[in-house]
């Protein structure tokens, strides 16, 4: 029999594209074409490493934190170690654990493929450049699965490394939890472009808003250590 989770358990456009002939707007490039494309080129391999994470959410009124030794290795998958924790046991044992608990069982599964940034999993899109000089790139998932985003990510414009990804997840994790828009920030470190924070947002019946926020400190990746100002 199975159970369902527990509540506790992320005009001038227009105008211009009606002016100008079809024919002519294909020929002007979008600037975020490259970096689009130097991106997809990237290795996207999973590398091994150790960073401690600290984890902090809350929902109706209850916030609680955890501090985290996390570790991957291609043998023996992902592990952590809680070193330090506050605030609600509920929030911290249904929605902290339950962030890392999942991790590991995606990875142990094997279905880290499923949710890569990858053209089996989704249809990219350039869109021009921000303000901030970065490109956007538009993504559209191929299947609605809870592993997949459906928004934008944001490039460097040369070498295409990946700086931010935002947007709401393609599919809802549970009956529970609803609308779930994530905001996951990258940098390069030590010569690999990893995550460094994640924020989320949710609306989960009953007990309504809820808010998720995780930070990686690297101790080492690929097996060479990183030091502090790397990550700065």
């Amino acid at each position: 029999m199975q159970h369902r989770p527990r509540p506790h358990t992320s005009f001038a456009i227009v105008l211009l594209a009606l002016a100008v002939p079809p024919t002519l707007l294909a020929m002007i490039p979008d600037p975020a074409d490259y970096s689009m494309r130097q991106f997809l080129q990237q290795d996207d391999t999973q590398h091994p490493y150790r960073a401690v994470r600290r984890l902090e959410a809350e929902n109706g009124g209850r916030r609680g934190w955890i501090e985290a030794v996390t570790e991957y290795t291609v043998a023996s998958g992902f592990s952590y170690q809680v070193t330090a924790e506050g605030g609600s046991s509920l929030v911290r044992s249904k929605v902290l654990r339950a962030v890392l608990d999942g991790e590991r069982e995606i990875i142990a599964e094997g279905e880290t493929a499923r949710s890569s940034l990858a053209l089996a999993n989704y249809a990219f899109q350039p869109n021009g450049v921000d303000d901030e000089g970065l490109a956007n790139i538009l993504l559209s998932p191929k299947r609605k699965e809870r592993v997949l985003v459906s928004g934008t990510m944001f490039l460097q414009p040369h070498g295409g490394d990946l700086v931010r990804l935002q947007g709401q997840l393609a599919k809802n994790p549970s009956f529970w939890v609803r609308n779930v828009q994530i905001v996951r920030s990258y940098k390069r470190i030590e010569g690999v472009v990893v995550p460094v924070t994640l924020e989320s947002t949710a609306h989960v019946r009953v007990l309504g808003p809820a808010s998720l926020r995780m930070t990686y400190s690297y101790s080492e990746i690929d097996g060479h250590s990183v030091s502090a100002t790397a990550q700065h």
